[in-house]
């Protein structure tokens, strides 16, 4: 099963403390190298280094933007009475009803809503601190996921390239002795054309010596190799975005080389249809990790 990552996706992960939800939302884009920047509140930024080494360890490449939310979770925090500021209204509220004796009682609501009397319980920093980290490792795994759904897609695409190439080389492995053939005839038709007089023995080296130069079995061979080395690591559980672009350089090389030791339509054809494969897979290859 391959486990091919792609660099893209966006996923989201949210844990609930008392009376508080953090919320983490990731978008991944392509990049050369792990690149992550965080937005989050400036209470929560001592968790910012736990969340790079977190990233770390689902993935190699690629920008993520992480936005870190916290909001209140809507039921409210119940109120706990501060019965020592209640108690200190209490004597002060005495003291003017001593200077004061006709002056009106004071309403009990507005009592309670003095600065000090209720208080929504807070939640604990540290708990916070890790429901946010709990909240980033749920969305890591499900953009990872994502990655690696997306990733598989691309492998598919690749390999119908690859496999396409492939058929393309066992039709021309076949034509290769016929076309070796012509080729030879044409070179001694030619020389008997310019009545180029030569030993036998000379000119046969000759014309060894020019097939040679446009044989490509050995061009074939390392297309072959190359092949092999990609849906090898297509089957890879690590990061093969680089080697597989690395390879589809190679491949080009060898492709071009095809083209310039063509003696046969046939041949340049094969070499312009694989530049155009190759073309197609490296636009694939340039969104895997």
């Amino acid at each position: 099963m391959t486990m091919t990552q792609s660099m893209t996706g966006f996923a989201r992960g949210s844990v609930t403390t008392g009376a508080l939800t953090v919320t983490v939302e990731c978008r991944s884009v392509n990049n050369r190298y792990l690149d992550l920047q965080c937005r989050m509140p400036d209470t929560l930024r001592s968790v910012e280094g736990s969340l790079r080494e977190q990233a770390g360890t689902f993935f190699a490449r690629g920008k993520l933007e992480l936005l870190v939310r916290v909001s209140d979770g809507g039921s409210g925090s119940p109120a706990t009475l501060n019965s020592e500021r209640l108690s200190s209204l209490k004597a002060a509220l005495s003291e003017v009803a001593d200077v004061f004796p006709n002056a009106a009682a004071p309403d009990q609501l507005a009592l309670l809503l003095s600065p000090g009397v209720l208080s929504e319980a807070e939640t604990d920093l540290e708990e916070l601190q890790s429901a946010t980290t709990n909240a980033a490792r749920q969305c890591f795994e499900g953009l990872r996921e994502q990655r690696q759904q997306e990733g598989a897609k691309l492998a598919s695409l690749i390999q119908q390239r690859s496999d396409a190439m492939r058929g393309q080389l066992a039709t021309l492995r076949k034509q290769l002795p016929e076309l070796q053939t012509a080729h030879r005839q044409r070179l001694l038709d030619r020389l008997q054309s310019l009545d180029i007089e030569a030993e036998p023995m000379r000119l046969e080296e000759e014309i060894v010596y020019v097939l040679q130069r446009a044989d490509v079995e050995e061009e074939m061979d390392r297309l072959d190799a190359h092949l092999d080395a990609i849906e090898s690591a297509l089957q890879s559980t690590a990061p093969v975005g680089r080697r597989l672009d690395f390879l589809m350089q190679e491949l080009n090389r060898e492709a071009n080389t095809l083209g310039s030791k063509s003696t046969a339509l046939s041949t340049t054809n094969v070499s312009v249809e694989f530049k155009v494969l190759i073309e197609q897979m490296r636009e694939q290859i340039q969104n895997i990790e």
